[in-house]
């Protein structure tokens, strides 16, 4: 502790001595702190651990401990890093756009008509096809097909295919998320596990998983929550385990499907059609409205829980 009018740091004494240690104990120290790192780095090589392993590695549980006792963090942003590490578990095919949903342009066409298809659509992008769905070529933008230099020779959609970037349908979001930045493409098309075009996802979807819906002028308006935290009472069939029950406050049990759609489908047993009912605890799921084949709107309701006799009222007083 300096004292007013001091000019130089003091040194603590211990019986009259000092404490800083002269120029052959420093040496020294230098020489032990070396050695003695040394050995521990051939210890922990010679048992096959890594000797920064402690020191790099940080389980999940163990983050999200420092970011709940931190007192430095703000309240938004302990959120950001909440959805960051949900993120971290979703795979791509839970956010993909599926193919029966996608607008596909085939190679062959010609530039006027697929301007025409595309012009009022709620997208930018469009993956380019050779004849099928599982064989995209590339993708156009928009402005591609609706700004033509004058005396342009191109005449079929093809001729301006750019490349597409492919992801499994297994690969985790924040991972597709840093490739899409880093290589800079705004669409991929999601490839299942026997090589088929599942869906599209583009980098605006992997953003919004982590920061949340961002809507511009060309977005359906979002549809409204309900006052007072209750289920809404009616949904989109394509909502993800997650999101319904996000959406609803109630979970439905996990099997072979990722869609609330899937869910429908996987309990009747077959192809869904309008006014098919399942009942899941105290909710009945009611299909509302279909979209060729894919459950499009689902409507909720909850079950009256039964009335007890008046006996047993009585009994139980």
């Amino acid at each position: 502790m300096h004292q007013a009018g001091d000019t130089g740091p003091h040194t603590a004494t211990v019986a009259g001595r000092s404490r800083v240690p002269g120029p052959v104990r420093r040496a020294l120290a230098r020489v032990l702190v070396r050695g003695a790192d040394a050995v521990m780095r051939w210890v922990t090589r010679r048992l096959g651990a890594s000797p920064t392993a402690g020191r790099e590695e940080i389980s999940e549980a163990e983050l999200r401990d420092l970011v709940a006792v931190n007192t430095v963090l703000r309240g938004e942003e302990r959120q950001l890093i909440a959805e960051v590490l949900a993120a971290g578990t979703r795979h791509v095919r839970e956010l993909m756009v599926p193919r029966t949903d996608v607008v596909f342009l085939d190679a062959g066409l010609p530039i006027g008509h697929a301007f025409r298809l595309v012009r009022d659509a709620r997208h930018s992008r469009f993956p380019v096809i050779d004849g099928s769905s599982d064989d995209v070529v590339g993708f156009v933008h928009l402005r591609d097909l609706a700004i033509r230099p004058d005396g342009d020779d191109v005449a079929a959609v093809g001729q301006l295919a750019r490349e597409v970037k492919r992801l499994p349908a297994s690969k985790q979001v924040l991972t597709a998320l840093s490739e899409m930045r880093r290589e800079g493409h705004h669409l991929a098309v999601v490839v299942d596990e026997y090589g088929g075009t599942a869906g599209i996802v583009t980098l605006e979807d992997l953003i919004e998983e982590l920061v949340g819906e961002i809507h511009d002028e060309y977005d359906v308006a979002p549809e409204p929550l309900p006052a007072g935290g209750a289920a809404p009472s009616e949904v989109d069939g394509r909502l993800n385990l997650t999101d319904f029950a996000e959406v609803t406050g109630f979970a439905l049990p996990p099997g072979p499907y990722e869609t609330l759609g899937g869910f429908l489908m996987c309990r009747l047993g077959r192809l869904p059609a309008v006014g098919d009912e399942v009942r899941l605890d105290r909710w009945r799921l009611v299909v509302s409205a279909l979209d060729g084949r894919r459950v499009a709107r689902v409507a909720l309701a909850r079950i009256a829980a039964p009335r007890r006799a008046e006996g047993d009222v009585a009994a139980s007083g």
